[in-house]
């Protein structure tokens, strides 16, 4: 299997997975809102936060799967370095509000590596095609008259 294909792969699971997050927040964030990782959530009112994570989950995954569907792989690579930030920030999170040190690491910190390693294999595959590209390339022509002293 090419480089290629494994990064079309796990660029696939980063965009559905980032679609499964966000219709989970959205549509039932009291069953999925636990495992988060903080020790109190909101309530009242305040459970429309948990919406506000699907809704941004849900839009990094059409970023991401709309780079992955129209071929745009360069631009898909600098995206999901972009999209990691996200639940490296969600670590932060549970860190900064004394919630499991376990999901902070274990659910959102690896999530953040794994979208981030994705993201640099994607870059450096086409980092490498360009190169080859660039090498093939003829060199442009001279211009008659384009040297003037």
């Amino acid at each position: 299997m090419s480089l290629k294909n494994v990064n079309t792969v796990l660029a696939a699971a980063v965009v559905l997975f980032s679609f499964y997050l966000g219709l989970s927040f959205v549509l039932s964030p009291e069953t999925v809102a636990p495992g988060f990782g903080l020790p109190h959530w909101p309530s009242g009112d305040g459970g429309g936060f948990l919406n506000v994570k699907g809704n941004r989950e849900n839009a990094m995954g059409l970023a991401g799967g709309i780079l992955l569907v129209t071929g745009h792989r360069r631009a898909l690579g600098w995206v999901l370095l972009m999209t990691a930030a996200a639940p490296f920030g969600d670590m932060i999170t549970v860190l900064a509000h004394h919630g499991s040190k376990a999901a902070a690491f274990g659910i959102h910190g690896l999530t953040s590596a794994l979208i981030a390693m994705t993201g640099l294999l994607i870059l450096r595959e086409t980092s490498k095609a360009r190169t080859s590209q660039d090498a093939a390339a003829p060199a442009p022509a001279a211009q008659p008259g384009a040297h003037r002293a």
